[in-house]
């Protein structure tokens, strides 16, 4: 948790309650069920949280945004936002229904009410959010095919409706073709070498 206080020193105590409880209820949902890697459960903070956590430094949700989180696994990045931004609805669906049960069972012991869980594809989605968010499920163009009819157009943010993708590496050419996209590089946010490639994608809707 030390790194996540590090970078956000004025959580409140209720968020700071919530994040201290994601170590433990990892490491036992994961003893049932395996979302995450046992090298990455040593360092859940870094690359899982505080990863996740990159697109809070881009753009804190305004009250009453709807974010829907496309492949979550095990609630990456959905529920570390969801805790940070208990104004906001969110939505996190996965094909995989053992890890919506992971999901769900985490929310559930976080007492958080402004997110649930559900096994679906992006393709089934019937509503409309104001973003879309998730951490590189497949390539970029591909990912902006299968989810961009559930972004509702227009936008009460710092930036517009759209696509906020954490990726890594090389992708310059995956942008080739999209007009409105931004990139922010975590290295602006963060001094670990973990996020040395890792960047949140913009692409407004």
């Amino acid at each position: 948790m030390d790194i996540i206080k590090k970078y956000f020193p004025d959580l409140t105590d209720d968020q700071v309650h919530k994040l201290e409880q994601l170590q433990d209820l990892y490491i036992e949902w994961n003893e049932k069920i395996n979302v995450v890697s046992r090298k990455d459960i040593e360092a859940l903070y870094e690359r899982h949280v505080l990863h996740s956590l990159g697109i809070y430094k881009v753009m804190r949700f305004s009250r009453g945004t709807k974010i829907l989180d496309v492949g979550t696994g095990g609630g990456f990045p959905g529920i570390p936002l969801a805790i940070m931004n208990p104004d906001s609805q969110f939505l996190l669906i996965d094909s995989i229904g053992k890890k919506i049960k992971v999901v769900n069972g985490v929310v559930e012991s976080l007492g958080l009410t402004n997110v649930r869980g559900e096994q679906l594809r992006v393709q089934q989605v019937k509503d409309k959010y104001d973003f879309i968010v998730s951490r590189a499920v497949t390539a970029f163009p591909k990912f902006v095919n299968m989810s961009r009819k559930t972004v509702k157009p227009g936008g009460k943010n710092s930036l517009a409706n759209g696509i906020l993708y954490l990726k890594g590496g090389d992708f310059e050419e995956e942008l080739k073709g999209f007009r409105d996209v931004s990139v922010f590089p975590l290295t602006e946010y963060f001094e670990e070498s973990f996020f040395e490639t890792k960047k949140v994608i913009h692409l407004s809707l």
